[in-house]
């Protein structure tokens, strides 16, 4: 049975925002039915992301919501505008499932992306060589064909810290991840001293947390959170299991995982002290 064309990312992002302006406004399904004279399904299809809206119709519910800042309705305009929008990674065709799609166009659109990593470090930081070691050491998540394909990915990934208009980018690393030699000790110096050159940028922050802190309030696992407006509050947050991914998207949620963030960002070493020790570390390999 075809259930139709699968939600976008971009999609359900303005249908989620259209519901909570609806509920914020106190109207209800109906009454944003009855403002586009069509059924309350169609309101339902639109909030889940299911179909599409036209910039006429977006602009009436807006009006029914009471959203008048122009910056506000300038946002969800370009989000209904982009909601097809093909990205760049459509271009390496199956290669890249849909959960992985999902993921490249939230930190296409991230204005702020935060990341605790204990084990691995960060996507957007990796070289070529660790990425495909990286890969390479995980058969079940990854046939060996398309390696290649995926680290090509991974190395176009790396625009969004670079474009003109370029995300606010803040990782936090645990120490064992600088530590263990992906790839091998020359494969692990070259990652590091990376890692030091990329921290240069105006919009990179990375900080450390030392095995010596002991208890870590990251013990849930690594995770990335996404903001996509000019306050860095995240919007998603995701998380990667072996098998699977999972998007994060209720409010009590988002307020957890930033409040883990808040504390090992406390915990960790400050952004030279944590530069140092990549340094040193890179020395020792």
């Amino acid at each position: 049975m075809n259930d139709g064309p699968r939600p976008t990312v971009r999609g359900r992002r303005l249908g989620s925002e259209l519901r909570r302006l609806r509920e914020i406004a106190n109207k209800s399904t109906e009454d944003a039915a009855a403002s586009l004279k069509c059924s309350r399904a169609k309101i339902s299809r639109i909030e889940t992301g299911s179909v599409g809206i036209r910039r006429l119709d977006l602009g009436i519910l807006l009006d029914l919501y009471g959203v008048t800042g122009p910056s506000d309705r300038d946002a969800l305009e370009t989000l209904a505008r982009e909601s097809k929008k093909r990205g760049w990674w459509h271009d390496y065709g199956d290669t890249i499932p849909p959960e992985y799609a999902d993921f490249l166009y939230l930190e296409g659109d991230a204005r702020y992306i935060q990341t605790w990593q204990p084990l691995v470090l960060p996507g957007l930081l990796q070289t070529e060589d660790y990425a495909r070691a990286l890969l390479a050491a995980n058969p079940a998540a990854v046939r060996p064909e398309r390696i290649d394909q995926l680290v090509k990915v991974r190395m176009e990934r790396k625009d969004v810290l670079a474009k003109s208009d370029p995300a606010r980018f803040w990782a936090i690393i645990w120490e064992p991840a600088l530590r263990c030699p992906v790839g091998g000790l020359d494969v692990q110096r070259a990652q590091l001293n990376y890692l030091v050159e990329a921290a240069q940028r105006p919009n990179v922050t990375l900080q450390v947390v030392p095995l010596s802190v002991g208890a870590l309030a990251g013990a849930c696992g690594a995770f990335v959170m996404f903001g996509f407006t000019d306050s860095p509050t995240p919007g998603t947050v995701f998380l990667e299991t072996l098998t699977s991914s999972h998007y994060l998207e209720q409010e009590a949620e988002l307020d957890g995982y930033g409040l883990v963030f808040d504390y090992l960002r406390s915990s960790a070493l400050n952004p030279a002290q944590s530069i140092d020790m990549i340094t040193a570390i890179a020395m020792e390999s």
